[in-house]
């Protein structure tokens, strides 16, 4: 595999060019300095970071008074805390009352392996697509990374940002176009689309190249913005190819793959595998330890896509 980087890196040194330009942008965390890669922003700028402790829903209900008072506050904590302890605040807070904040999701899925299910974030899609107003992306790599960035502090709006702490290697073009609510198709294919998000995209590719050598030519697509989804992309996949597979670190209920289906059902019928964590709690063990147990690697993607066209 080719060489892999933390998308944390990718996210500190933006959110320090971004403060740089613009004196609004603060960051807000819970005790996670070190987690969340911000000592160089608390170097550069000690006035603009604010540490809550360990208070993730004072975390959340302090960024959105900044944001009401004009800052752009990006709450940095570890994703299963930010989403789990603080629901009710990102719902009400942030959502309901539409202020700018920046919810800042670091290491979701199971980056944090060994610590077990109450450090995965495994849910924190199916929670926050399903608050009004809240933007949710899972970038696939570092260059998606500080791209999307730039993007969401631009845009006027609560968004919920998965920032990767698995190593994951570049997929993008450095001057690879984005833009939230679209999707990014990284591969042609004719007979079964892939559409994945976040470290799985890689493997999607992968995925990709392994079938191809069987004669199967699989279409590779990046769904990093699951909320708004790009139907018209999906619709083109279920129409253009036999079918579907999804695949996500996150549980199989109320991620990528249920707001693909949901376009599927509603647009264009088309059959549908999902690839993701089944409805369980993780054991304890490595980050790609998990990712194995669970399938969600190339081979797994592939045998889903194999099982698809059968």
């Amino acid at each position: 595999m080719s060489d892999l980087f933390d998308c944390r890196k990718a996210f500190a040194s933006t959110l320090i060019e971004l403060a740089e330009a613009d004196p609004r942008v603060v960051a807000v965390c819970n005790d996670s300095v070190s987690s969340s890669n911000l000592a160089g922003f608390r170097d550069r700028f000690p006035d603009r970071l604010i540490n809550v402790g360990i208070a993730e829903q004072n975390m959340v209900g302090v960024a959105a008074g900044l944001a009401s008072s004009g800052k752009v506050p990006f709450v940095c904590a570890a994703s299963c805390f930010l989403t789990g302890r603080a629901t009710e605040q990102v719902k009400v807070d942030a959502g309901y009352a539409k202020n700018n904040v920046k919810l800042c999701g670091m290491a979701p899925g199971m980056a944090y392996g060994e610590l077990g299910p109450t450090h995965h974030s495994i849910e924190d899609i199916a929670w926050t697509r399903a608050i009004a107003n809240l933007t949710v992306i899972t970038p696939a790599d570092p260059v998606e990374t500080a791209a999307m960035m730039r993007l969401i502090h631009a845009y006027d709006g609560p968004v919920f940002i998965r920032v990767a702490r698995m190593g994951v290697p570049v997929v993008h073009a450095a001057d690879q176009a984005f833009e939230i609510g679209k999707a990014v198709r990284l591969r042609e294919g004719s007979d079964v689309t892939i559409i994945a998000m976040g470290t799985l995209v890689s493997r999607a590719l992968q995925a990709a190249d392994d079938l191809a050598r069987e004669g199967v030519s699989a279409r590779v697509v990046n769904m990093s913005t699951v909320k708004p989804i790009d139907v018209e992309e999906i619709v083109a996949a279920a129409s253009q190819t036999r079918g579907i597979v999804s695949a996500e670190e996150h549980t199989v209920y109320g991620g990528l793959g249920s707001a693909v289906a949901e376009v599927v059902v509603t647009h264009k019928p088309a059959p549908m595998r999902m690839v993701a964590v089944p409805g369980v709690f993780a054991p304890t063990g490595s980050a790609e330890f998990l990712h194995d147990h669970f399938g969600l690697n190339a081979a797994g993607i592939a045998a889903a896509a194999r099982d698809l066209l059968g």
